[in-house]
């Protein structure tokens, strides 16, 4: 009996039915970066409000004021005086009633200046004066509140970490096929019900379930994709980052065209129910189905691979060699029971937790250009697009191993050198911070595939989503630890970075090489890895 390996050698590594269901899956890619990287659009800090007085609604309506007259009744008192008001979140602790007069409402207050009247702080009657709406604007989170926007962030991290355990799982035991078509399902519903929530709680929780489901459509679509070509051919794993990339270019101009937070959110979330069509076009991964000892379908999948690819399979292929190992429900202990199993796990998880953190405290940190939020993410995007060409052309000539090690190295040292470069030459600091940024973006996508690459075809999918679950964990720390650090000293936060960025570039130079070498089937076959 052929080995899977023989019989996709002979029906096409990388034939049009691959092309064709790689470039359908890599357009999971696009639309899991609107939802990843959303929040920035979807929370935009209205550019002014205020907070209005008691009274303030029937007494424009019968003074006849227009808003900007009202703001200027309203906030103009805060600002005067020597005061350390915060204008947007107190306001002055009076009533206006119908006795006020229109032309001069501050009148009746005659023994006090108008900067010495009372104040109180404001939690509620917000007023907001901007082109887009937000769930700022729509939840109130500002002043007081405006922790609960972080809040909203880290929730869907903590989906993203609840999904790559629960559907990591699942599709190791049910299949990817269906695991990730309803993933798609989920993310589509959850999006909507997302738009139209009526408060702030049913918002977060389903903004959870949103990043269950998400993390389920990414994670299983890529380990669909390198299951179903050549091991010459994984390197289009890589590729499938590029289409993140891509994600993150396209999502400001959705926003820019877009004026309502719903409407941003609507539309991210409706494209997830066209993926529910792949359920005629995108087969099972037969790797997995020779695992559950489905041989029958796993052939007929490979004939169907090589009739697309204009091949023929031998007529003796009755029947494709079927792991001998046993295959049980996966656990975590099953990654760390051997040896090299164990190592390779605990490193890979360190490797996800700091390019997580990393990547995203170097995002948030760099600062590009405020003024034109949409060119600035942007830019930001594009700043990410070199990263996947150097592994490109790197990663099949010298392997993973060697690149994965130096894009954090060089992480390490351009955190440590931006840290220390004087203050008065910003263009050096933003040069050498932005490339950190280009080294990390590297390691992030090099740990997709050899995660991947490192793992059993029974403990794949988990393997993968339990270590990347890691990174979820550093994507919930990182805004948290970059800015309590930056309050004691500003650069405090890339000197952590660094030390991260440091320690991983060496221990990963401890994995296996897996250039040119076939998907590992069995625990035995990881362990035989040098």
């Amino acid at each position: 009996m052929p080995s899977f390996n023989e019989v996709l050698k002979e029906a096409g590594e990388f034939g049009r039915f691959q092309k064709r269901v790689f470039f359908l899956l890599c357009q999971t890619g696009v639309i899991f970066s609107f939802l990843f990287t959303s929040v920035v659009f979807l929370g935009q800090e209205p550019n002014n409000f205020w907070c209005r007085i008691p009274g303030a609604v029937e007494l424009s309506k019968r003074c006849g004021w227009t808003l900007e007259e009202e703001e200027n009744f309203t906030v103009l008192p805060l600002t005067l005086g020597n005061r350390s008001s915060d204008r947007k979140c107190d306001r002055l602790d009076i009533v206006w009633d119908a006795s006020v007069s229109c032309a001069s409402p501050l009148a009746r207050y005659g023994n006090l200046s108008a900067g010495n009247l009372p104040l109180t702080p404001c939690h509620d009657n917000w007023v907001y004066k901007q082109p887009h709406s937000s769930i700022i604007s729509e939840y109130n989170l500002v002043c007081s509140n405006a922790w609960l926007l972080d809040v909203s962030q880290a929730i869907l991290n903590l989906g993203f970490l609840a999904g790559a355990f629960i559907l990591g799982y699942a599709a190791d035991r049910y299949g990817r096929i269906l695991i990730y078509l309803l993933s798609c399902l989920g993310v589509g519903i959850c999006g909507i019900i997302v738009a139209f929530a009526p408060n702030f709680t049913v918002f977060l929780i389903f903004r959870f379930l949103q990043g269950v489901f998400g993390k389920g459509t990414w994670m299983t679509c890529y380990v669909i994709v390198t299951e179903i070509v050549g091991s010459d051919q994984r390197i289009i794993g890589i590729v499938i980052q590029i289409f993140f990339t891509l994600g993150i270019m396209i999502l400001p101009g959705i926003a820019y065209l877009i004026p309502t937070w719903q409407g941003i959110q609507l539309a991210i979330s409706l494209p997830n129910f066209l993926f529910l069509l792949y359920y005629w076009v995108v087969p099972e991964s037969p790797r997995w189905l020779l695992t559950r000892k489905k041989g029958e379908k796993a052939l007929k999948i490979m004939h169907d691979i090589a009739k697309h690819n204009g091949k023929y399979l031998s007529p003796h292929y009755s029947e494709i060699t079927i792991s001998n190992e046993e295959v049980s429900n996966p656990s975590f202990l099953d990654l760390v029971r051997t040896p090299q199993m164990r190592k390779n796990t605990l490193i890979l998880m360190y490797a996800w937790f700091t390019s997580a953190l990393t990547y995203q405290g170097l995002v948030m940190r760099l600062g590009i250009v405020e003024e034109n939020l949409y060119l600035a993410f942007f830019i930001s995007g594009a700043v990410e697009l070199p990263a996947a060409l150097l592994i490109l052309l790197t990663i099949d000539r010298i392997g993973r191993r060697l690149p994965f090690g130096i894009s954090n190295i060089v992480a390490g040292i351009a955190c440590l050198t931006t840290a220390f470069l004087p203050e008065g030459i910003p263009w050096l600091k933003t040069t050498i911070a932005t490339l950190g940024r280009l080294a990390i973006t590297m390691a992030f996508e090099i740990v997709y595939l050899v995660n991947t690459e490192l793992y059993p075809t029974t403990l794949r999918n988990f393997g993968v989503s339990l270590c990347s679950s890691l990174c979820d964990l550093g994507g919930i720390i990182a805004p948290f630890l970059l800015y309590r650090l930056a309050a004691i000293w500003l650069e405090l936060p890339l000197i952590i970075f660094s030390i991260l960025a440091g320690v991983c570039g060496f221990l990963v130079l401890l994995l296996p090489e897996t250039r040119g070498i076939s998907l590992p089937e069995t625990v035995e076959d990881v362990e035989q890895l040098s």
